[in-house]
């Protein structure tokens, strides 16, 4: 007779695959304590190559763009220097490529939210626009393999541009300081790139392999929603800036398996507990312009060095430079400012790690079972 628990029936699911075990994987001692090792880089000199390189743009568009005759827009010029922050691995040539690309997409993220506010949209409607810039940008750094930091960076430009626009002509000096920004990143990277040159020539990094088209849409609908969610309910709560709760949705759900994106979430919410508190005390000194542009190089620097060694020492430099750089845009929403990066940080992360299990593949959940058996 045939057997009837034969092969006819479909395989059954692995234990571990399972949404619950995953659960427990995420919050187990052993996810915890994988959280706060300290790595190494794949090379120190790169990543404080890439730092210099990011701080002096930054400086260099931030002193031009004060001294000009529109130093109000130097949050904006700030904002597009930060495209020399791409492509620290890639060859001299390809970078300023990546550079000029993320310049362009930057851009794009303050011209969106901003052509929004001036066409009339509600505040639920700009929530949805922050979101679908999330859901585009993701698409648009696994186009082009622009790599790290990722989209993160344009849902922060775009999040700067969330504040109301007045007129046409505020849009386009918005755009254009973005973009002036980015031209000094550019500039920046041509001059001082040869520096990474010999680096670059005895550097071994493992193959990257681009998932299917598929699983990058998907992933982009995943932080699309994620990201809107979280940016709603920070505005639901009536926080000033709904767009950090999005920033840290996206931040952790940039990370490529399921124990990554825990270890971020985990990562990010004490690296910005810390750096918020560091930010709260300097801003407490009501210091002058040029100390809070010190202030902002300095940081952006160190942001670059440490944060190959483990995420959360990067997010203890990255969230000064963050909240400086929207003081200098914005000076009169400074006394709230380190409280609500804490609570938007914490409900982005949150939100996202709690998207990454209930939306994740079996695979997804394969990988990190495998992962932790491996650990254990």
């Amino acid at each position: 007779m045939p057997d009837n628990n034969d092969s006819s029936k479909e395989p059954r699911r692995p234990r571990g695959a399972t949404h619950s075990a995953s659960a427990r994987h995420l919050v187990s001692p052993a996810q915890w304590a994988e959280s706060v090792v300290i790595g190494a880089p794949p090379s120190l000199r790169i990543f404080a190559i890439a730092g210099v390189q990011a701080a002096l743009a930054v400086l260099l568009a931030i002193v031009a763009t004060h001294l000009s005759p529109w130093p109000q827009l130097v949050g904006y010029a700030s904002l597009g220097a930060l495209a020399a922050l791409f492509g620290r691995f890639a060859t001299v040539e390809r970078r300023m490529r990546i550079v000029v690309i993320c310049a362009l997409l930057l851009a794009l993220g303050v011209l969106v939210p901003s052509l929004a506010s001036w066409a009339g949209a509600l505040p639920w409607m700009m929530v949805l626009v922050l979101a679908l810039v999330a859901g585009a940008s993701t698409v648009a750094v696994s186009w082009w393999s622009l790599g790290g930091p990722g989209a993160v960076i344009i849902v922060f430009a775009a999040g700067a541009a969330y504040n109301p626009v007045g007129s046409g002509t505020e849009v386009l000096a918005r755009v254009l300081a973005t973009l002036a920004g980015g031209a000094v990143a550019v500039l920046t990277c041509l001059v001082t790139d040869r520096w990474r040159a010999t680096e670059l020539k005895n550097l071994r990094l493992p193959p990257v392999h681009a998932p299917p088209w598929s699983h990058q849409w998907i992933a982009a609908g995943r932080i699309t929603a994620c990201a809107a969610l979280a940016a709603w309910v920070a505005f639901m709560l009536g926080w000033h800036h709904p767009a950090w709760a999005a920033i840290g949705a996206v931040s952790v759900m940039q990370g490529g398996h399921l124990h990554i994106t825990m270890n971020r979430a985990l990562q990010r919410m004490a690296g910005t507990i810390v750096g918020s508190f560091i930010v709260w005390a300097m801003l407490a000194q009501q210091p002058s312009f040029w100390t809070v542009v010190a202030a902002i190089v300095v940081f952006q620097f160190l942001t670059e060095v440490v944060i190959g060694y483990n995420y959360a020492l990067g997010q203890i430099t990255v969230t000064p430079m963050a909240l400086l750089m929207t003081y200098l845009a914005s000076p009169t929403v400074a006394a709230s400012m380190p409280v609500e990066r804490v609570l938007d940080t914490m409900l982005g992360a949150v939100l996202g790690i709690v998207f990454a299990v209930v939306f994740s593949s079996v695979d997804d959940r394969m990988h990190l079972h495998e992962h932790r058996s491996r650990a254990r």
